[in-house]
């Protein structure tokens, strides 16, 4: 009995002090309604509690099926504890109601089996109509292989010679806190995927190494990226713009750190930055042929580790989910096996495969990199043409 009398206390207290907060965030919402337009949005989105309607048909038509679900929902719940409650308060004991002797009651029976099935049937034709479409991934104008890693993403544009990795951009400092988060803190990426508008684009979508899912909500679009099976969605963007999401399935470490950004434009801006990015492939494809000196393909290397491998190892490679780096067998070693760990990766372990990741440079430059860095001090150097040099003898 004391226990009830504390626990009914306490909701008595929580109730008084939310009661007595009210007047407080009265006059903040005057405040906030009060303040400059952006102001008065900014804080409007940050109340949302919805989900949103997307920039796609198929997006709002999704939001249009969730609502109506929801007040048909609504709905059954105001029936169903107006009648609860209606019923409590008429035919309580203290106003002299006789609770009825019956047994069953046919027409009741019936009532509650047929009407539930009713709403059920009603219910099910809207949301089959948008399952259809969901699914219907046929007739696409462009195809786009998604691949998940642990932790980035690949995309590859089927037909066109494209391919590229999308990195989290955020910098460590704004991770632990040592900087202010910027306006796309977790959210921005060094390359974004781009699409035309207007154009009905088809994502397969598959995993290297464990689960993943590729989610951006405005898009409507979310599937599992699973390792050896492909998962397609497709979609029709209908205005400019950039679109956000995140990794949906927990996958390890960073999973909180690999986000998605889509960047949807005109059909002319899309066709010019795909000529771009060919370009930047055989670019590439020359600057694997340089000989750069020490210092440039140290630098050079400390992008691509702090990019690529230090969620792993550490910042400072004294490691963390893998090994450290410092002055052990692999760093300090023979220069070939450092090469055939990062290019094919340790088998049974988290250690993955950077052959297929990394351009030659830049697996000769991370090389570079950790043999001198961290007090490893080898004083050694590794270039591109070593690294093909090797992928070419295996």
């Amino acid at each position: 009995m004391r226990l009830i009398t504390t626990q009914l206390a306490r909701k008595g207290l929580l109730v008084l002090s939310r009661a007595a907060a009210f007047p407080a965030l009265l006059a903040t919402s005057a405040a906030t309604w009060a303040a400059p337009g952006d102001a008065v949005v900014d804080e409007a989105k940050r109340w949302v509690v919805n989900m949103t309607e997307g920039v796609t048909a198929v997006s709002r038509e999704i939001f249009d099926l969730h609502m109506l679900i929801f007040w048909i929902c609504v709905g059954i719940a105001v029936v169903v504890f107006g009648v609860m409650f209606w019923s409590m308060l008429m035919h309580r004991k203290s106003v002299g109601a006789k609770a009825a002797s019956f047994h069953e009651s046919t027409m009741v029976e019936i009532a509650w089996t047929v009407l539930p099935f009713v709403i059920l049937v009603l219910m099910a034709i809207p949301a089959t109509s948008s399952l259809i479409k969901i699914y219907d991934t046929s007739e696409a104008d462009i195809d786009i292989k998604i691949v998940g890693y642990q932790w980035k993403w690949q995309y590859e544009y089927l037909g066109e010679d494209v391919s590229f990795f999308s990195n989290l951009t955020t910098s460590q400092d704004e991770i632990y806190g040592r900087a202010p988060r910027g306006e796309h803190y977790l959210l921005e990426v060094d390359e974004p995927l781009v699409i035309p508008i207007n154009k009905k684009v088809r994502f397969l979508i598959t995993a290297n190494d464990v689960l993943h899912a590729w989610w951006v909500p405005a898009l409507a679009v979310k599937r599992d990226a699973i390792p050896g099976y492909i998962n397609d969605a497709w979609t029709i963007v209908e205005e400019p713009g950039i679109y956000r999401g995140q990794c949906a399935e927990l996958c390890g470490k960073a999973h909180g750190f690999m986000p998605i950004v889509v960047h949807a434009m005109e059909e002319q801006d899309y066709n010019d930055w795909l000529v771009e990015k060919k370009k930047e492939a055989v670019e590439i494809a020359k600057m694997n042929e340089l000989i750069l000196p020490l210092d440039e393909m140290y630098a050079r290397g400390e992008e691509v580790y702090l990019q690529s491998c230090a969620a792993c190892h550490g910042v400072d490679g004294k490691g963390g989910v893998g090994p450290s780096m410092v002055g052990t067998a692999i760093t300090t070693g023979p220069m070939q096996g450092h090469v055939d760990v990062l290019v094919n990766g340790v088998q049974g372990s988290a250690m993955q495969a950077f052959g297929n990741q990394l351009s030659e440079l830049d697996l000769a430059a991370v090389v570079t990199y950790e043999r001198n860095a961290w007090g490893n001090n080898m004083g050694d150097m590794v270039q591109a043409v070593d690294v093909l040099n090797y992928k070419k003898n295996q």
